[in-house]
């Protein structure tokens, strides 16, 4: 009896510390001074520091041809960094040429097709392309010698396609931990956020999982909300969503698309329910239009990546693939926040890749023997 009371009072002092341990997590107050200093640092105009060793690009690369599939023609983003991939490549002497296409697999598999039949050395699938709807086109063109690499697909955290020469990943934590950052400094630790994604995009999962998880730690007082609407119903589906949520939870006080174009179908459903001024939009992508809604103010804050910056990335990992030398497995594309202060540095009205400085460009020339 005496052991099994010493056992009781054993456990019961255990269950009491967990209780306490994990009211303490419960309660604790959020650290609202360390999510402003986080924010802050990416307020700073990005500085570039080379992300590889240096090689003379025009002895190894001048006279190649890489083909650029993007996931689709009609993504203005997409478009920008394709083309300035090609203003890049013809300095050195590299030929670059997009495919075409309106984000149909089929499509897809006809620019691999083409690529290998036309003497081009590498493909680039580029801003959501899947390679595993490409399984046969991929070896076909591997075993023809081409060199086929991914950009801007997955999280970091994400192992990528195995038999890819390269996967070339965005920190999207690290961007959801930006966002959920920023709207727990701006309420001072007391944000009800509506997160908007899209749980069919690659990178999705890891993204949401980064915002959430910041939002948890800050305690009970920071509360998430999470609508997944998949890339093909945002015209019907945001608006209608969010209308309801901000109409069922009148304390909601910040909306975060994951991907700023959703903007337009939540900036309606804000003024709608009357909650204009009152419920706040913070988003990543740096999209000129909704860069304009910031100076407008109609969106408080847009996390922007500079498009030439991502155009050099990505050649630069493809054109060492093709010279046979090692590249890592991230684009080093500095992240840049854009808010009523600064964003009329993008362009009145805003523009691809304005107002991020150019310290990459003479970076990226210098790192590739250009001058």
């Amino acid at each position: 009896m005496k052991s099994f009371n010493t056992r009781l009072l054993l456990r019961g002092a255990i269950a009491i510390g967990a209780l306490v341990v994990a009211t303490g997590i419960a309660n604790a107050d959020p650290d609202i001074a360390a999510a402003r200093a986080f924010v802050e640092k990416y307020r700073k105009l990005p500085e570039f520091s080379a992300p590889d060793t240096a090689f003379d690009a025009h002895a190894c690369a001048a006279g190649k041809k890489v083909m650029v599939i993007p996931v689709s023609s009609a993504n203005p983003s997409n478009k920008n960094i394709i083309q300035s991939m090609e203003t890049v490549g013809a300095s050195i002497g590299v030929e670059v040429t997009e495919w075409e296409n309106q984000a149909s697999p089929t499509q897809w598999a006809q620019g691999m097709d083409h690529a290998r039949n036309n003497g081009f050395n590498a493909v680039v699938l580029l801003g959501g392309v899947d390679p595993a709807l490409l399984g046969p086109q991929i070896k076909a063109a591997k075993d023809a010698g081409l060199i086929v690499t991914t950009a801007h697909l997955e999280d970091l955290t994400q192992n990528g396609t195995p038999e890819l020469d390269l996967s070339q990943r965005l920190d999207f934590q690290k961007v959801g931990e930006i966002l959920a950052d920023w709207v727990i400094a701006q309420t001072d630790g007391k944000p009800n956020v509506l997160l908007v994604g899209s749980d069919e995009i690659v990178p999705n999962p890891a993204y949401r999982a980064k915002f959430e998880e910041v939002m948890k730690a800050c305690g009970p007082n920071c509360k998430t909300t999470y609508i997944n609407a998949p890339v093909p119903e945002w015209s019907t589906k945001i608006q209608p969503s969010v209308q309801s949520a901000l109409i069922s939870d009148p304390t909601i006080n910040y909306v975060v698309p994951m991907y700023d174009s959703m903007s337009q179908f939540i900036m309606p459903a804000i003024t709608i329910t009357g909650k204009t001024g009152q419920v706040k939009i913070a988003t990543f992508n740096g999209t000129p239009f909704v860069l304009d809604e910031v100076r407008n103010g109609n969106v408080e804050m847009n996390i922007g990546e500079s498009i030439g910056w991502i155009a050099r990335s990505v050649l630069d990992g493809t054109m060492r693939k093709m010279c046979g030398m090692s590249a890592k497995n991230e684009l080093y594309v500095p992240f840049y926040l854009f808010d009523k202060d600064n964003v009329e540095s993008a362009g009145v009205p805003a523009e691809f890749d304005k107002g991020f400085g150019d310290a990459y460009i003479k970076g990226y020339n210098k790192l590739w023997g250009l001058e």
